[in-house]
């Protein structure tokens, strides 16, 4: 009996230590995969023109609106109110992408096994379905010999579990840590269209003390292709697909075909077949995650509030002491037909040659407020961890809760946060009268 105990004991432990390294093996093999995956080739190609400073003749006004109604890329479709989960088509229409989009994921959906929300509705429906509603989330890396490194599973850490074992939690070593807001997606199927050779001409423009980063980051759907990033506030994607299947990973805990595998619980496997999981990856076939992208293709860019005497002035003050340096008023996109994306989109006539108003260079600066995590957990990347993105200042009316962290709360304190290449931009400001500084803060309230 001794012996046989004992010959078991040993299998035991024998099998424990064989999943252990098989759990390491998965470990490994998901942060290899996951750097792959953000590997690019470099090379970017003009995606057609024009440059800001030359927009074309012919290029009209972009629709605008705060109503969940369609831009004119994809039809409107049937009565919101009467669609449901089992008569809900995907791709079909505005009003479908719009259903999906705001749909409440389960487990048996593949939610989780951490997660930060259950719709993507959650964190963007102000004061529509795809604005911004400043959902606050942490995010930490560490820093060892001068080399950036991100905990197993990401910067992000979920505050939401399937199971009180899984809640994540920064751990000591990860000494960097800072909050970042949601940001507004209405609009972003405009945004998604500009040309590369576009944001580079901005760039450009802009006074060598005050010239942004136009980061180079890939176009997941194309197998890495490269392209300038333009969404999330790094900048760190540059296609509507690509973002949408890492939000649906990050924030809902859902696999897809562009990104397969699991987040770790830090750093402990938990997907499928781990006991906590019960949805095999990926869960989702890819298309939830087209469905995010066409609704957003779809949005409205967001509207400007009244606009009186005051607000005129305002506006003159804001280009005249250099604020629409990095805040750039006015972009045209790229006409249609144009092939972005690695090819894999092809911009429509709803989107093509659209003037949208982002205020906003979609470039990253260092204003002394980035929050010291890169783009991508990899070394190229490592400068950009003082930078953050140029926040888009469309729809600004509708946010409490300013900057990045979200840690500014009225507009005065946003600006006199701009330090680092914005110093001589808030320097002006804090030089004008009291009248002025009125009149700029009144068109930024018409914003």
């Amino acid at each position: 009996m001794h012996h046989r105990s004992t010959v078991l004991m040993i299998l035991l432990v024998g099998l424990i230590g064989f999943l252990v390294l098989q759990n390491q093996n998965v470990f490994s093999q998901a942060r290899q995969s996951r750097a792959e995956r953000f590997r690019h080739s470099g090379v970017i190609w003009d995606e057609d023109r024009p440059a800001a400073s030359d927009p074309r003749s012919d290029a009209t006004e972009a629709p605008t609106g705060f109503d969940n109604l369609t831009n004119g890329f994809i039809e409107q479709g049937p009565p919101y109110e009467t669609l449901n989960a089992d008569n809900v088509v995907a791709r079909r229409s505005f009003n479908d992408n719009r259903f999906i989009f705001e749909e409440f994921e389960t487990i048996q959906d593949g939610l989780g096994p951490t997660y930060n929300a259950q719709s993507c509705r959650e964190c963007h429906q102000n004061v529509v379905t795809g604005g911004a509603s400043q959902v606050a989330e942490l995010r930490s890396v560490r820093l060892e010999n001068g080399q950036l490194f991100e905990s197993l599973g990401g910067t992000l850490i979920q505050s939401r579990a399937t199971h009180p074992d899984l809640v994540e939690r920064v751990i000591p070593e990860d000494a960097i840590r800072t909050f970042r807001i949601s940001t507004n997606t209405l609009g972003n199927g405009f945004v998604e269209a500009i040309a590369n050779s576009t944001l580079l001409a901005i760039r450009d423009k802009q006074p060598a003390e005050m010239r942004g980063s136009a980061v180079i980051v890939p176009v997941l759907e194309a197998n890495g292709t490269s392209r300038i990033g333009r969404f999330g506030w790094k900048s760190q994607h540059a296609s509507l697909e690509s973002f949408s299947a890492d939000a649906y990973l990050n924030e809902m805990g859902i696999t897809s075909p562009l990104f397969p595998e699991e987040n770790t619980s830090s750093g402990r496997y938990v997907g499928f077949g781990s006991g906590y999981d019960p949805v095999a990856d990926p869960e989702d076939d890819g298309e939830d995650v087209v469905s995010f992208a066409d609704f957003m293709r779809a949005t409205k860019a967001p509207p400007r509030g009244p606009i009186s005497d005051d607000v005129l002035a305002g506006e003159a003050l804001f280009n005249k002491i250099g604020c629409a340096v990095c805040h750039t008023p006015s972009i045209t996109t790229a006409k249609p037909g144009a092939k972005i994306n690695g090819s894999t989109f092809t911009v429509p006539a709803a989107l093509g040659n659209k003037i949208i108003h982002p205020y906003s260079d979609f470039l990253l600066h260092d204003i002394k407020t980035g929050d010291g995590v890169p783009v991508l957990p990899l070394p190229e990347y490592n400068s950009t961890a003082n930078q953050i993105r140029t926040a888009p200042l469309w729809a600004l009316r509708t946010r409490n809760r300013l900057m990045h962290d979200g840690l500014s709360f009225t507009k005065q304190d946003a600006i006199q946060r701009h330090g680092g290449q914005a110093t001589g931009v808030t320097n002006n400001y804090n030089a004008l009268s009291a009248g002025e500084k009125a009149q700029l803060l009144a068109f930024l309230d018409s914003l």
